[in-house]
């Protein structure tokens, strides 16, 4: 099948005739028909039916013409791709960033390139991990890579900041009246969980609570801040989090930083090699690193 094949069928669907596809397309009738007509040969199904003096689209032909749409779609991508990397920029920045970061840092860093970057399309999508499988590949992700483990392959990883977990508790809790709160004395509370699956996030805090004796006791498992917050503020627990995290608290809630030890996840941005000459890659980084250094002051300050 040919391009041209599939839009003159997709306008032929769309118009309702041969002549109108030709009309919209700016060829002749005959050679719409032509078009039509060999692409009816190469798919090797009937495509249009007579109906009195007219002709219709069966339904085969319909389903061919809604799978069109995405294939001219991702061609029309792909031409302003192009004529973008003529240009010197990129017509697309692919963004992967993790949950906590979306009303925190987020905004500084996405107001900006929306405002310098109007031709560029940014395509933002939350995930705790790198997926080496996933299309179109980040040009830049934010993630928490613990020790020891490596820079995805065809990226190179840039430190942005070191976030220390906090215990968020109701304000009448008695360790609320702690400037901190050591690891150990949350051993014996009622926990509520905030992380889904068994990223890197959940594991820093249970290796730090490994280090001092003890595994939480999880009574409710939830799989999001906002979520655990609503509960602790409901007086059904304590949840330890990122500071990050832990940046809108429910009316009622406080939070401590934890001690001996401190749990602390290390934030990275990786950016993908190919991309990493592109203005809009290197300005997402710079508004990265500001949005960053502006953050961690505040989520070292107890509420």
């Amino acid at each position: 099948m040919e391009i041209q094949q599939l839009r003159a069928w997709r306008s032929l669907v769309a118009t309702g005739s041969v002549r109108g596809a030709a009309d919209a397309l700016g060829y002749s009738p005959s050679a719409i028909s032509q078009q039509i007509s060999q692409l009816q040969k190469e798919v090797g199904i009937t495509l249009l039916s007579r109906v009195g003096r007219g002709i219709e689209p069966t339904p085969a032909g319909r389903a061919l013409a809604a799978r069109v749409d995405g294939v001219l779609g991702e061609l029309g991508d792909l031409h302003d791709f192009v004529r973008a990397l003529r240009a010197g920029r990129s017509a697309t920045l692919t963004f992967g960033y993790f949950p906590s970061l979306g009303a925190t840092w987020l905004p500084d860093i996405v107001g900006p390139l929306v405002g310098e970057f109007p031709d560029t399309s940014l395509d933002l999508y939350v995930s705790d991990t790198h997926d080496p499988a996933r299309r179109p590949r980040p040009d830049l992700q934010l993630l928490v890579l613990p020790p020891g483990v490596g820079t995805p392959a065809g990226y190179q990883s840039h430190p942005v900041a070191e976030d220390s977990y906090v215990v968020t508790m109701r304000h009448d809790d008695p360790l609320a009246a702690r400037d901190s709160v050591p690891m150990a004395e949350l051993a014996h509370h009622s926990w509520i969980d905030n992380e889904h699956g068994h990223g890197p996030c959940r594991r820093i805090v249970l290796d730090a609570c490994a280090a001092v004796g003890f595994q939480p006791a999880f009574r409710i498992q939830t799989h999001d801040y906002p979520t655990a917050l609503a509960l602790v503020a409901r007086g059904l627990g304590l949840s330890v989090m990122p500071a990050l995290g832990a940046t809108h608290l429910p009316d009622g809630v406080v939070r401590r930083p934890i001690v001996d030890p401190t749990p602390t996840r290390a934030i990275h941005a990786i950016v993908l090699r190919d991309s990493a000459d592109q203005p809009v890659v290197q300005r997402a980084l710079a508004l990265t690193l500001e949005a960053a250094a502006a953050e961690q002051p505040s989520s070292l300050v107890s509420t």
